[in-house]
């Protein structure tokens, strides 16, 4: 399992025990520069992270594995299920942010403004709070303490930035050849997108995957909303 951009392995804190207690061999990572990896790696890019997804699953001699993975993680589970597919059994791509989004100048201007400045870290944590726009969990603070800790490690922040600078079109353009049972899940209010359902069905069709439309969560539906989640998940699992 393989968490969003800016976020750390502990988000499927609660998705894991549930796994784990189906009979399902569970491990999660941290994306480079993120969580526990180290900070100085040479290149930050979605097809590294997909190179370290395979990486991790040869050495742990788990393939073919089912890989979950949120928010721009997917982008990186496409290319490693398409780079070498004898190592992918499934992939559930969570709020999947694989096409670049179409953002207006003034967007572009405060987004840079927000995320480049002293107050970066702050204003990180502000904006991954509006990503849970119906309920949170219980450690909801906990966890975005730990990780506005782990931010403003150095080095980190700017690992998070030039992963999300990675361009998307060269996995967009790999969707088609996918050839892994996939299950998309979206929140219908997802503030990454203008249109959630909109683009969660793209991808859903490009992939010829199952798709899970969950009413009224944002971008962790897994964690915000895990009782319309997690047996869908484990359904689509276990049919395979």
């Amino acid at each position: 399992m393989v968490p969003g951009m800016g976020a750390l392995r502990s988000e499927y804190r609660f998705l894991a025990p549930v796994l784990i207690e189906a009979g399902y061999r569970v491990v999660t990572m941290d994306l480079r520069g993120q969580g526990e990896s180290d900070a100085n790696w040479s290149e930050y890019s979605l097809p590294e992270v997909g190179q370290d997804i395979l990486k991790l699953i040869e050495y742990l001699n788990s393939g073919p594995a089912h890989v979950i993975g949120t928010s721009m993680s997917p982008g990186a589970i496409i290319w490693a299920a398409t780079e070498q597919p004898d190592l992918i059994r499934s992939l559930i791509l969570i709020s999947p942010f694989i096409r670049d989004a179409k953002l207006s100048f003034g967007q572009k201007i405060g987004l840079a403004i927000l995320l480049h400045g002293p107050w970066k870290v702050n204003s990180w944590i502000s904006y991954y709070k509006t990503l849970y726009p119906t309920s949170k969990p219980n450690d909801f603070d906990k966890y975005l303490e730990a990780l506005k800790s782990n931010l403003n490690e150095h080095g980190r922040f700017k690992a998070m930035m030039e992963l999300g600078s990675s361009p998307r079109k060269p996995l967009e353009e790999r969707l088609d050849t996918v050839e892994k049972p996939v299950l998309v899940i979206m929140g219908t209010d997802d503030p990454d997108w203008s249109d959630p359902e909109g683009e969660a069905r793209f991808i859903a069709n490009s992939l010829s995957a199952e798709l899970l439309l969950v009413e009224g969560a944002g971008h962790y539906p897994q964690t915000e909303m895990p009782e319309k989640v997690y047996p869908n998940i484990l359904d689509f699992l276990e049919k395979l």
